[in-house]
């Protein structure tokens, strides 16, 4: 067989980025998790994983701020057909919770909805968590790739109870603190309220790129008393344009987070030219190089990325438009990159 060229084009029935390596060989395993029941503007982010693991097979493995991660050895698994069953029941019995907003959900028919939506993503969440474990047991890095933004809750609690002490940075267009939005438990919009909630270990949660948020969810911020900072993105544009530095910005948002890390990044943080298809798309946002920069901050600051998730890319048609995969591919790399420096 011959020499792996990371130069060279990837070959046919090759791994994530067009690498070769297996579970055993790779210091970062991605789970893919397809599962989107909740998306509540558009669906679709099910399918962000196989077309980022498409996309990624046209990255090119030298980076300026992470060298050769590829070198260290980046897998993704199979997704899990539970998890894949599970989507498909779970998205039928939500639409029409959806569609008219999650109001008046008294029904009969409305609570055996709730119950089948509620009950699959406790079951991904056990999934999740279970996977995630394992892979942090076997001293490697972990990196999810949704589906939309319910999907990491498992895989955050599994790394929280690693760690014993652990940080969330959040890059995110919404601040995702509603209590059981349109009536689901387990909702893409309540994963942070959900965090909060139920894993005590995550003492920090530092958010970025939040834009677009109910008069609740900022009553909530300011209630927690510290354990959520959060850099609301006009604020943040407006000190660049008064002429702060970046570097001191990222410095800044760095500062509140504890030794270990986990990176929660939802697509929709970045400007909606970044991602037109994600599940919302919301004006305004960071550039896909000041994200970087901020990711680098973190890795070059001391602390440890325990591990991340990259969630709610959504391909839109994949005939016609790759903008998001290829987007999400390259983003999903520097993760990999970024969290091998610290680890």
């Amino acid at each position: 067989m011959s020499a792996f060229d990371p130069g060279a084009a990837a070959q046919p029935g090759s791994g994530v980025f067009g690498l070769p390596q297996r579970r055993h060989e790779a210091a970062c395993v991605l789970v893919p998790v397809p599962f989107d029941a909740t998306t509540s503007y558009r669906d679709g982010t099910r399918e962000g994983p196989a077309a980022i693991l498409e996309a990624s097979r046209q990255v090119d493995l030298f980076d300026l701020q992470t060298g050769r991660p590829y070198e260290r050895g980046i897998c993704m698994l199979e997704p899990d057909p539970e998890i894949v069953g599970l989507a498909m029941e779970a998205r039928r019995a939500a639409e029409p919770i959806i569609a008219k907003g999650g109001a008046d959900l008294a029904s009969p028919a409305d609570r055996r909805a709730l119950e089948i939506v509620d009950r699959a993503g406790a079951a991904v969440n056990r999934i999740v968590e279970a996977s995630v474990a394992q892979i942090l047991a076997e001293g490697r890095v972990p990196g999810l790739v949704g589906g939309d933004h319910a999907t990491p809750f498992g895989a955050i609690r599994a790394a929280a109870r690693h760690a014993k002490e652990l940080g969330v940075l959040h890059f995110d267009a919404h601040a995702d603190l509603r209590v059981a939005y349109e009536g689901f438990r387990w909702s893409h919009a309540s994963i942070m309220d959900n965090v909060l909630r139920e894993i005590p270990e995550v003492t920090r949660l530092v958010q970025l790129g939040i834009r677009d948020f109910s008069e609740a969810e900022h009553a909530r911020i300011q209630a927690e008393d510290g354990r959520v900072v959060s850099f609301f993105d006009v604020e943040w544009q407006r000190r660049k344009a008064e002429g702060e530095k970046l570097s001191a910005l990222c410095a800044e948002l760095v500062r509140p987070l504890p030794e270990q890390v986990w990176v929660s990044f939802d697509i929709d943080g970045l400007d909606p030219a970044l991602c037109p298809n994600t599940g919302t798309p919301v004006p305004g946002g960071l550039g896909f190089v000041e994200a970087c920069l901020v990711l680098e901050t973190l890795a070059r600051s001391g602390r440890r990325i325990v591990g991340f998730d990259l969630v709610e890319v959504a391909p839109g048609d994949r005939d016609a438009d790759e903008w998001d995969a290829n987007v999400g591919a390259r983003l999903l790399y520097k993760l990999c990159g970024f969290a091998l420096l610290t680890n």
